[in-house]
């Protein structure tokens, strides 16, 4: 008995418990600290892409709500970088090739179509990366519980070749054992919480989409009243005219 006791880890500091683990409890442990240094990569290159395209796109809708006409938030807004600027410069080709249509009404449907195909890429290129988030926050607990529960079983196991329920001998090996599953829960808990919070600046980003998509189709809308876009023979102009 005495032998077995001598043999024990005595240093319980986290990286002495990491050593004296068994080979696929450090496999858990492991992953389960590259999970975290990924989940805090994430949050750290989203937080800063996050920030500067809503800089970016707060920018543009104010350069656009200062627009009076097509020709100048154009002028304000194409020559910025993003996806907002892209926005500006898909409508200014969609009203190029619309420049001969009849209905003014096809024309705004044509380019709310474009922007709302830009606004859902620009959403689903923003939350690329946050579903690992989401993997790691659910799977990482269970990933530790895993490392936990074989951990204990050969504490189980040396207790019986021990034949002894002696504390010094359990404790040891226990420690070790839930160490596994406290690493899964550091894993999970910044990775859920950083999920929820982009989630919800995500949402805010892509509201700001529908504020710029609302201003240009408001510049459009006023252009087209004023028959700005209008380069149909005088003519089909008279005939639509006549026609409404």
């Amino acid at each position: 008995m005495p032998d077995v006791a001598l043999k024990l880890p005595r240093d319980l500091t986290p990286w002495g418990m990491y050593m004296a683990a068994d080979i696929v409890v450090k496999a858990v442990m492991i992953g389960l600290v590259l999970a975290s240094v990924l989940t805090w990569t994430i949050w750290l290159a989203k937080s800063i892409e996050l920030m500067f395209a809503r800089r970016r796109m707060r920018q543009t809708i104010g350069a656009l709500g200062q627009s009076r006409s097509w020709s100048e938030a154009l002028a304000n807004a194409s020559s910025r970088n993003g996806n907002a600027a892209a926005m500006v410069r898909a409508t200014d080709a969609e009203l190029k090739l619309s420049a001969d249509a009849i209905s003014p009404e096809g024309v705004k449907e044509r380019v709310a179509s474009r922007l709302s195909r830009i606004e859902a890429a620009a959403g689903r290129s923003m939350m690329r990366g946050t579903g690992i988030l989401a993997s790691i926050g659910s799977t990482a607990p269970f990933v530790g519980l895993f490392g936990t529960v074989w951990g204990i079983m050969n504490s189980f196991i040396g207790i019986s070749k021990a034949q002894t329920t002696n504390l010094a001998v359990v404790a040891p090996g226990i420690a070790e054992a839930l160490l596994a599953t406290a690493l899964g829960l550091v894993a999970a808990i910044p990775a859920v919480v950083m999920y929820n919070m982009f989630s919800r600046s995500i949402a805010g980003y892509r509201a700001q989409y529908a504020d710029a998509t609302s201003e240009i189709l408001r510049i459009v809308s006023r252009d087209l009243d004023r028959g700005a876009f209008d380069q149909r023979p005088a003519e089909r102009r008279r005939t639509a005219t006549a026609a409404e």
